[in-house]
């Protein structure tokens, strides 16, 4: 019982500079997967209410499929497993870039995206069917009624999800450490390892991710407050 706390250690100088770094590579990491999961949720959400049977079995098969494996398991599976599925040129562009931040991003982008139809098409359910046959009524393709009328509406009214979605992405962001993505869980380990005092480096980690978890709620909550209002009047 002789720990002798050092919070200037992690809070000043080299090792703050990691944290700082960490938390930069946590963002860029999850503001590109949000963004990708977003077109990808979309897509696989249209591709489920097609007629098309093929299109509905593969939407069908990736939201199950990804929605119910663990996203650890999924980080593994494209970290080793990527030279097999992907093409050779692509597999050697990434050797030559951050493979390890590529592995990631494509996990964290997938799994998220299988929620995000979910929930995309939750909205789409929500739509009275009348505004997409009278689209078509008025000479809009599928695809058009879709861009312009359904999907607009859809994600008014799923954005408090999406934006919850988003969150859970940045918090299981800090999985990708265990593939060498430098995150801030990551850097947090990494100062454990150098100095030792993994107490306060991990509550240093720790408060940041509640602070944009916080920061993300209160988004939710304002929008929720006035997307209400409007309503109501």
């Amino acid at each position: 019982m002789n720990y002798q706390f050092d919070w200037d250690l992690v809070l000043h100088g080299e090792y703050a500079e990691w944290i700082v770094d960490g938390l930069i590579v946590t963002l860029k990491i999850s503001a590109i997967s949000i963004v990708l999961s977003m077109l990808l949720g979309t897509i696989i959400a249209v591709f489920r209410m097609t007629k098309v049977k093929p299109l509905v079995w593969f939407s069908a098969a990736f939201t199950e499929f990804f929605r119910n494996t663990p996203l650890l398991v999924q980080i593994f599976f494209w970290y080793f497993g990527s030279s097999t599925i992907l093409p050779k040129f692509v597999n050697q562009w990434l050797a030559h870039h951050d493979f390890e931040f590529a592995a990631g991003t494509i996990a964290l982008t997938v799994y998220t995206a299988a929620f995000i139809a979910e929930e995309i098409r939750s909205g789409i359910f929500s739509i009275p069917k009348t505004q997409l046959e009278a689209s078509r009524a008025v000479g809009l393709s599928f695809t058009q009624a879709y861009v312009y009328v359904i999907l607009p509406q859809a994600f008014r009214i799923i954005i408090p999800p999406l934006i919850s979605q988003s969150l859970n992405l940045i918090k299981n962001s800090s999985l990708v450490m265990t593939i060498g993505v430098a995150d801030l869980t990551y850097m947090a380990r990494q100062i454990e390892s150098y100095t030792f005092h993994g107490f306060e480096a991990f509550t240093v980690a720790t408060v940041i991710y509640l602070c944009i978890s916080l920061l993300v709620s209160l988004i939710i909550t304002q929008y929720n407050k006035h997307f209400l209002r409007k309503i109501v009047y």
